[in-house]
């Protein structure tokens, strides 16, 4: 017996000059005197924001100090040969009171070469939406990099950039190289991989709490964009209660909603790998072998690759959560 629970962690809370309150007003959670919270860092594996348990015999250690202690009994077998001890996912709240900058994220390859890092595919689940709350998505045609530039070089790029008007339950997915941006009234779950290299390409002439604006990465940015024009970048699912309805599923992570109004069974014996439960609506219980966790609107849960069967039982009339896992 390894002595492995289902995990629960401090957030992270992060002030952003576009950051509000929903993230305390709408899911509950308290970030204290922080003026704009903008990022609610739930599980976290990126360098100087290592998540630390909050729950449970091994509250106060790290999550990477966990994966160098339980190994694949934690993350999995596969994830570990993969990554070691740097876990492969950050999973966050974001709310935007105002617009965020206009952005990029590298793949791979790149963020290799020049961070040393992970890059950033991410994925959004749309928890609210003000009224005319908007998502930028990609470009509203295709476009060359020089094209692009002489664009950005004249400050005319808001004239080339995809808008969309969005609601509560919009997915999308974002993989590395795709502009995007999360709009004024928007609160999103955003599940990625673990990185935080971020090129901002525009800011709205903003400026910062210096009085200066924002710094630019054009050049950085150049490389790093996918220019490739989409007709549509919403991922269409249809809802059933009590299974997982897949509204991602990419190299790096595959993310199922489940809405539950009865007990179901879960059973990943052959996924070899961790689950996370982001709860967005109402209660569960999460019921295994050796005991039980509960879990509520605003909280997530890591269960560990050791617990691979379990039920999740409702707490509430309605619950809604993300189900996430590595690959």
């Amino acid at each position: 017996m390894n002595g492995l629970y289902p995990l629960k962690f401090k957030p992270q809370y992060l002030e952003k000059i576009w950051g509000g309150e929903k993230i305390r007003t709408v899911l509950g959670k308290d970030f204290g005197n922080l003026p704009n919270c903008g990022e609610s860092w739930e599980i976290s594996g990126v360098e100087g924001n290592i998540s630390v348990v909050s729950n449970g015999f091994l509250a106060g250690n790290n999550l990477q100090e966990l994966i160098e202690i339980y190994m694949g009994d934690l993350v999995g077998e596969k994830n570990y040969d993969k990554f070691g001890i740097e876990f492969p996912l950050l999973i966050k709240f974001i709310d935007a009171r105002e617009d965020l900058s206009i952005q990029v994220h590298p793949n791979d390859e790149l963020s290799k070469k020049r961070h040393n890092a992970y890059g950033k595919t991410e994925m959004w689940y749309v928890i609210d939406a003000g009224k005319g709350g908007k998502l930028n998505l990609g470009f509203n045609r295709e476009l060359t990099k020089e094209q692009y530039l002489k664009l950005v070089n004249e400050g005319k790029l808001m004239d080339v950039l995809n808008f969309k008007e969005v609601k509560q339950g919009d997915v999308f997915f974002m993989p590395a190289g795709r502009v995007h941006a999360i709009g004024a009234g928007v609160m999103v779950a955003e599940i990625q991989q673990a990185s935080d290299v971020t090129y901002r390409i525009f800011d709205f002439n903003r400026k910062g709490s210096n009085g200066k604006e924002r710094e630019l990465h054009t050049s950085l940015a150049l490389d790093a964009i996918d220019f490739t024009f989409h007709n549509d970048y919403q991922i269409s699912y249809k809802k059933q209660a009590n299974k997982p309805v897949e509204l991602v599923s990419c190299e790096y992570f595959t993310t199922n909603l489940v809405e539950l109004n009865k007990p179901v069974e879960k059973d990943f014996y052959h996924a070899d790998t961790f689950v996370i439960y982001m709860c967005l609506e109402g209660g569960l219980e999460l019921q295994y072998p050796r005991g039980t966790e509960s879990l509520k609107k605003g909280e997530i849960l890591l269960v560990p690759a050791s617990i691979s069967s379990f039920v999740l039982k409702p707490l509430s009339a309605e619950v809604k959560t993300l189900e996430v896992f590595a690959g």
